[in-house]
């Protein structure tokens, strides 16, 4: 597991994500040339209210995944 500590509407916050995961998202992150604080940012802003922010993050990774294997 990998830990990853982030500030999302001015609160400090973890996020546990399995390392395989953690290793895609910071791939695409350098892909987008972006952070991947951003994108967790832009994943939290984005999901319904009372969902699981660690699950939401996997389910974006798949869905980018699956966008880039078609």
């Amino acid at each position: 597991m990998h830990k990853i500590s982030v500030s999302l509407s001015g609160h400090q916050t973890s996020i546990s994500l399995e390392s395989e995961f953690f290793e895609v998202l910071q791939k695409i992150a350098h892909e987008r040339n972006t952070s991947v604080a951003s994108i967790i940012k832009n994943i939290d802003e984005h999901r319904l209210p009372n969902t699981n922010l660690s699950s939401e993050i996997r389910v974006w990774i798949l869905k980018q995944l699956l966008k880039t294997s078609k």
